[in-house]
């Protein structure tokens, strides 16, 4: 018994020491998760402390993103006036520039330099010399009306004097043709009663006859053929006419200006030689023989015209003897100077 006692006695009891083991494990494990959970508490503490200031960040970052584009919106407002003070200096540069081309104003150029200077610096604030100027450039504005009103005033004035004007010289031209036609007409009555007196002098020969407002001389009555000196048959014809001539010319007022022309004028065929290289020639040589002739018998050379046509006005078109007897002629006529 005692021998079995003593084996039983001898057996190990693990357990109280598994139970210490685990209860210090428990131990172990409920200190790491303490340390844990505080761990974990300060960490929180620590990454909301870091929220907090991400957040405060932000906020200073927005402020100065505000501040950054209020101070660009600033920047660019400065850089316009910038550009417009830049601007305002160039002009106040050339304007000093072209002062100083001027010699006689360089004192005048002075003072608007400084007053462009101050004008930059005030901001386009007007200046007590601007305002002088400006109150000369009033007086000279004024003083220009008045004297474009009194220009405005001496032109109606020419405008109604020239409106008178022109209503006298409306009235001296009515007045003017109301006596010339009276003149014409006392002139038409000395023509017929100067062609009556030669058809009663002349008679009815069919050499010498009235065309109209003229007198016409075949040229066979006073000039033989392809001659321009006077026949002595045709003195006595031309006689006639002097004297009529002569008495027209004591009737006719002095103040009708009225002359005898004498036209020659010769068929179409031509003629040339020494003396007549043209038809012109011949015709105008007939009418200065007559027109000397009548000189001779006491006419006032002042009265008497002479004029040759040649070929180019014939009173009968026709190729024949007869239309080239016809066109051979010589032509008075009482008309006006």
């Amino acid at each position: 018994m005692a021998l079995g006692r003593g084996r039983a006695d001898r057996r190990v009891d693990y357990w109280p020491g598994f139970v210490d083991a685990l209860s210090t494990l428990l131990m172990v494990f409920i200190f790491l998760v303490s340390i844990f959970t505080v761990a974990q508490f300060f960490l929180s503490r620590e990454i909301a402390g870091k929220q907090d200031q991400l957040t405060r960040v932000t906020a200073q970052l927005k402020q100065l993103a505000d501040l950054l584009s209020l101070e660009r919106a600033t920047s660019a407002s400065l850089e316009d006036q910038l550009s417009g003070l830049r601007a305002t200096l160039r002009s106040a540069e050339a304007e000093r520039d072209k002062l100083r081309g001027d010699t006689n104003a360089v004192g005048d150029a002075k003072g608007q330099i400084q007053s462009l200077a101050s004008d930059l610096e005030a901001e386009k604030k007007m200046t007590s010399q601007q305002i002088s100027q400006i109150s000369l450039l009033n007086q000279q504005l004024a003083a220009l009306r008045r004297q474009i009103a009194a220009l405005e005033a001496a032109l109606e004035a020419s405008e109604k004097k020239e409106k008178e004007s022109q209503t006298k010289i409306t009235d001296l031209g009515s007045r003017l043709n109301v006596a010339l036609a009276q003149r014409v007409q006392e002139l038409n009555r000395y023509r017929s009663d100067f062609f009556g007196r030669l058809r009663e002098i002349l008679g009815n020969r069919p050499d010498i006859r009235i065309v109209g407002d003229r007198f016409v001389f075949q040229s066979e009555v006073l000039f033989d053929p392809g001659s321009a000196e006077l026949k002595e048959s045709a003195e006595p014809e031309l006689d006639k006419v002097a004297a009529a001539l002569t008495e027209l010319a004591n009737k006719i007022p002095k103040d009708i200006p009225w002359v005898i022309r004498i036209d020659g004028h010769t068929d179409v065929r031509p003629i040339s030689n020494a003396r007549f290289p043209s038809n012109w020639e011949l015709s105008s040589s007939r009418a200065i023989s007559v027109v000397k002739y009548l000189i001779g018998k006491g006419l006032s050379p002042d009265r008497l015209v002479a004029a040759g046509f040649g070929e180019f006005q014939p009173i009968d078109p026709a190729s024949n003897d007869d239309a080239y007897r016809r066109n051979r002629r010589i032509e008075l006529k009482i008309t006006e100077r």
